[in-house]
Order: C-alpha cells, then sequence, then structure tokens
C-alpha cells in the first residue's frame, strides 16, 4: 500500500477501538467538572511516578515528556474557562489558549527540523525513520499554521448541561490545515505510531466539533491529546514494533512528500486567505476576530446565548 504496509483485520479493529475510546472519553470529560478534574488531574498526579519509576522504555524520548505536560496544561488551561469566569474578569487569559496552542505546533516543529537536520535513517528511539526534505517542507507548514491562529478573544464558554469551550474563529480550514500537518509531522518524525496518533488521534478531536460539539476543537484536541499521551507514557510498547498492533508505515518517500505537500498548500492557502481579509478589512490579527461575517461563525457564534456567568461546574 501507499502509506502502510498491507492492514490486517485486527489492526483496522484496533483503529476503530482507538477512535471510540478517544471520542468516548472526550465525552466522558465534557460532561463535567468532576470527569474534567479526575482525567486531567487526579490521574496524571496519580500516574507521573510511574512514568518515572515504574515504566522503563527505551523508546520514550523527550518530546514524549514534554507533549504530555504541554497537553495536560493545554486541558487544565481550557477547565479554568469552562467551569470559572476568571477569563471574563481578566480577559489576558484568553492569550493563553493559542500560547499553548502554538507551543505545542512549535514543539513538533522542532523536532521536523531534528529529524531533518540530523538525517535520522533507521532505528532512533525505538523508531525506524527515514528523513529527507519533506520534513522541512512539512516545518514550514507547521510555522505557517502557527502564524494563522486568530480570533482568541472571542472565545468563551456555555453552560447547560455539557460546558464547552468555543472558539467561533477557528475555522474549518484551519482545522483541516492543522490535521493534515500534523498527520505528515507524526507519519515522519513517529513513524511508530501514525496508523493510530496520526489518523485516528486527529479524527477524533475533529469529529465532534464537526458534527455536534461545533467550536470544540481546540478543547477536544486537548483532551484526546492528553488522553493518549497518558496512554503511550503507561503503555510504551503497546503499539510498538513487536507488538501485535503495531502498523508500520510504507517508508516510501513519495509518500512523506504527498502529506507534506499537501500541508503545505493548504496553509498557504490559509495563509493567503487571512492576509487578504486582514488588508481588506483593516483587522488587527492579534485583537479583532476575522470571520466574523461568515456564516461558519454565525452558527458557532449563536451558542454565545447559552453563555452563563455562573458556569455550571458539575
Amino acid at each position: 500500500m501507499f502509506f502502510f504496509e498491507s492492514i490486517p483485520w485486527y489492526n483496522v479493529v484496533m483503529w476503530f477501538v482507538v477512535l471510540g475510546l478517544l471520542m468516548g472519553l472526550n465525552e466522558f470529560v465534557r460532561s463535567g467538572k468532576r470527569a474534567s478534574q479526575l482525567m486531567f488531574m487526579a490521574l496524571p498526579i496519580a500516574l507521573t511516578p510511574v512514568w518515572l519509576f515504574v515504566v522503563d522504555s527505551e523508546i520514550t524520548s523527550w518530546f514524549h515528556w514534554v507533549k504530555v505536560y504541554s497537553a495536560l496544561a493545554g486541558a487544565l488551561i481550557y477547565m479554568v474557562i469552562r467551569f470559572t469566569n476568571y477569563h471574563k474578569k481578566h480577559p489576558w487569559y484568553l492569550v493563553l489558549v493559542p500560547a499553548i496552542l502554538a507551543i505545542n505546533i512549535m514543539e513538533a516543529v522542532i523536532r521536523e527540523f531534528q529529524v531533518g537536520f540530523m538525517g535520522f535513517d533507521g532505528v532512533v528511539d525505538g523508531m525506524t525513520y527515514i528523513s529527507g526534505g519533506w520534513n522541512y517542507i512539512n516545518a514550514f507548514a507547521g510555522i505557517l499554521n502557527i502564524l494563522t491562529i486568530c480570533g482568541w478573544f472571542g472565545i468563551f464558554a456555555t453552560s447547560g448541561r455539557r460546558v464547552d469551550m468555543i472558539w467561533p474563529d477557528q475555522t474549518k480550514l484551519w482545522i483541516i490545515a492543522y490535521g493534515i500537518w500534523n498527520i505528515s509531522y507524526v507519519y515522519s518524525c513517529a513513524p511508530g505510531n501514525a496508523f493510530y496518533s496520526g489518523f485516528a488521534l486527529n479524527i477524533a478531536a475533529t469529529i465532534p466539533a464537526l458534527l455536534w460539539a461545533k467550536g470544540t476543537w481546540m478543547q477536544n484536541r486537548a483532551q484526546t491529546l492528553s488522553i493518549w499521551m497518558m496512554w503511550v507514557m503507561t503503555f510504551p510498547y503497546f503499539f510498538a514494533v513487536g507488538s501485535t498492533f503495531n502498523m508500520s508505515v510504507s517508508y516510501n518517500p513519495a509518500a512523506n512528500w504527498t502529506l507534506a505537500l499537501i500541508s503545505l498548500v493548504l496553509n498557504v492557502v490559509l495563509a493567503v486567505m487571512q492576509v487578504s481579509r486582514i488588508v481588506k478589512r483593516r483587522l488587527n490579527p492579534l485583537k479583532d476576530e476575522l470571520w466574523t461575517d461568515t456564516e461558519e461563525y454565525k452558527r458557532v457564534d449563536a451558542l454565545r446565548e447559552t453563555e452563563s456567568p455562573n458556569p455550571k461546574t458539575a
């Protein structure tokens, strides 16, 4: 196959199991404050000693440690917005949302440059790599993805049975451009997990945001990524080489190039559209929301009517 080696039926089943569990646990933590505290506060505190002293892994690199705690930091920052009024009294707090997102993307960009510059070829940190020009192409796409983050001062929290953090100015195009960039990154820089953490993980955050939980992609992404990284840190060999559920990429340079170029094109198109809109409408991308006149924005922003000065906390 083009992107992966032949995919046995049990890998397909496991892929859907991973997708279903990530989406299910995301819905669980959307259900209220206690569920979120259990998943993103109590569980990491309990697991950190396990990661430090019990799990003996040769495939856990610096990136895994940084990623798990940065993803958790995002989930905790978003919980403050969901369950308190702090962001209303201190609007500067909303800047932390794009900041943690940009940091997470930049971590991957740095890793992409590292893989390309050091010429990874063969087994590194327990995974087999090939490196090439696609690493630099996708790193540039990631930088564009950071630069096109916009409209964070329009973020708000809903009230009701499920309390969500909503980001109306985060468009479908940005979400898709991010998703393809991230899939390309994982495919090149974490190839041992690409089948699951590339495709299933990205889709798990995107499906709810596009269908029944519009505007929640950023919240979903932090939550599903945190859950995934806690699993990877606790059971690092579950999907590793030698596991029944390991799925090897094809190591076909054409596949790496294909993903990286699609990623670049999408992010360039997004950047051109945003720059054009900023210039024509004389907007300040650091303060203004860019897409307020679009139907997509209006549908998501309508949820603001359910915003409450005292968000439901359980």
